[in-house]
């Protein structure tokens, strides 16, 4: 049996239209892989949710890497304006989570089962930041990319929606050219677009 394809792009676009109106605005923890994916989620969703972007990142290296990223993160809060409030919370940067997951996957290929690992470490990161902080919704700007599959990411999230109790927001940000449109955004704020993921095993597989 077939099974339908879930259009994560639409889910989301109802779920935003329910949003409006008045009412107090919702508080959304948005984990960031980057800079460069989180200029367009940003640009999208700050007129519905006051924003905390989470930078919880564990399989980049090396360190100096992080930083960069981390760094180039702060630099476009500080650069663009949002309709509404849209926050920094940092975390310890972990790399040893990373190196756990990875055992015995180290030969995995590129969006192979590590990759799914990576995924599941830092959405559940945010999930339970979300739920000790009272968020709303929680949610990932991974999805733009489209070298990330939106699928698994989506999956990831609301089977942790359930495990904490707190809203996942599902999406596909990579679509209506949405990738597109954070390069656009990545020239006009003079980000560093990276060339690999993050972790070391991507740096051996430049994208």
């Amino acid at each position: 049996m077939n099974m339908i394809k879930r259009n994560y792009q639409k889910e989301m676009e109802e779920i935003l239209k329910n949003l409006q109106g008045p009412g107090a605005t919702k508080r959304l923890l948005l984990h960031s892989c980057c800079a460069p994916c989180s200029s367009y989620v940003l640009m999208t969703l700050s007129r519905f949710f006051n924003i905390t972007i989470f930078y919880y990142n564990p399989n980049i290296s090396p360190k100096e890497e992080y930083d960069h990223r981390k760094d180039e993160q702060k630099k476009l809060l500080s650069s663009m304006d949002f309709a509404n409030g849209v926050n920094f919370l940092d975390c310890d940067y972990e790399d040893y989570e990373f190196d756990n997951i990875s055992k015995g996957l180290e030969n995995e290929p590129e969006k192979g089962r590590r990759c799914y690992k990576c995924y599941e470490l830092r959405l559940r990161k945010t999930a339970q930041k979300a739920r000790v902080n009272n968020y709303d919704f929680f949610a990932t700007t991974l999805t733009v990319s489209p070298y990330k599959n939106a699928d698994w990411i989506n999956k990831i999230g609301e089977d942790l929606s359930r495990t904490y109790g707190v809203a996942y927001l599902v999406s596909d940000f990579k679509k209506n050219n949405g990738y597109k449109k954070s390069i656009e955004l990545s020239e006009k704020y003079n980000l560093y677009r990276q060339n690999f993921c993050g972790c070391r095993f991507s740096r051996l597989n430049m994208i």
